[in-house]
């Protein structure tokens, strides 16, 4: 049975949920930023077994929708039929799911001929770090580079803080505007952050950690735990004292802040395939997580569950069309 989550089943819907993507908070921030949102809960046998979150993005310039759903469970026969009853409703053109789903599990998952291969919102691989050994033995299992960093940067003078002040945001935000910059990346906007940082923050599972080296502000990072399991969606530094290795010896911490919240993993939240180029403007952060001993997952990957095929196609072809127009545009900037 699939019903819709009321506000009552709110613990119930995040004991369930696979990752902070599909946690009620998340859901209660992008309602803030203007996202619609489905919330579903399945039963077998009057036992609450999966929930299922959906973002609603409306197409500009139409009245159609796209549905998202990342880093859910693989949905079950009667869910994908309810999901896409959900979308027809919303005159969605289609739903696409990134299961927070290991990829050898998919060959165990029936369903698969309802979806077609879609485009990846969502890194295909990340690592994770197992948290059950005990701190002496994370911190040996740590590469050697990196260990010398981490205690480089404690003789150095390095403090972490946990701080979820709205100064340490600003601090954050300012950092994530110089990253972005020097990286390349797109990024959505301060008041997005800002919304999303109130949302974690006030429920307890995100929290901002920085780095402060000779009373400045180095490095921020937004942590975010959920059901036993850490991760590391966001962080943003300053090139500004590199040499002190203020980054090693944040990542550290963080770790040692998982085990005392009792996690049993950090999910470093994406990376680069197991042969990743290094010319890729994400080499560095991928061999920065490397370093700690976690193990490179990959995922079950992106599918779409089309609603109107030919809109769908008429979609893609359009989708293509705006990258290229933004990556001459990031070109010649």
């Amino acid at each position: 049975m699939i019903r819709e989550a009321t506000e009552k089943e709110k613990i119930i819907f995040n004991k369930l949920a696979k990752h902070p993507l599909q946690s009620w908070e998340w859901g209660e921030f992008r309602k803030k930023t203007g996202i619609l949102i489905t919330r579903l809960i399945e039963s077998e046998d009057k036992k609450d077994v999966a929930s299922y979150q959906i973002t609603w993005h409306r197409v500009p310039k139409t009245g159609r929708w796209i549905g998202y759903m990342p880093k859910s469970d693989f949905p079950s026969l009667e869910a994908i039929k309810k999901i896409g009853m959900e979308a027809k409703k919303r005159k969605a053109i289609f739903v696409k799911l990134e299961p927070n789903v290991r990829a050898d599990k998919k060959t165990d998952y029936e369903p698969m001929s309802f979806f077609v291969h879609g485009k990846p919102l969502f890194t295909r691989f990340t690592f994770i770090l197992s948290l059950n050994s005990s701190e002496d033995e994370l911190f040996a299992n740590l590469n050697q580079k990196t260990r010398y960093n981490v205690r480089l940067a404690t003789k150095k003078g390095v403090k972490i803080e946990q701080d979820n002040s709205e100064e340490t945001f600003e601090e954050y935000w300012k950092l994530t505007e110089e990253t972005t910059k020097r990286q390349g990346f797109y990024s959505h906007t301060k008041d997005y952050h800002k919304k999303m940082w109130k949302e974690m923050i006030s429920s307890g599972m995100g929290q901002l950690f920085k780095a402060v080296y000779e009373g400045e502000t180095v490095s921020v990072w937004m942590v975010f735990v959920l059901n036993n399991k850490m991760y590391y969606p966001y962080g943003a530094s300053s090139t500004k004292y590199k040499e002190v290795m203020a980054n090693n010896l944040l990542m550290w911490e963080v770790i040692k802040y998982g085990k005392k919240m009792k996690c049993t993993e950090f999910d470093m939240w994406g990376s680069l395939g197991p042969d990743p180029d290094s010319n890729d403007s994400w080499y560095g952060f991928h061999r920065f997580k490397q370093g700690y001993g976690g193990d490179l997952v990959e995922f079950a990957g992106t599918f779409d569950l089309v609603i109107d095929p030919i809109l769908y196609k008429i979609y893609l072809f359009a989708e293509s069309l705006r990258w290229i127009v933004l990556r001459f545009v990031k070109k010649f900037a």
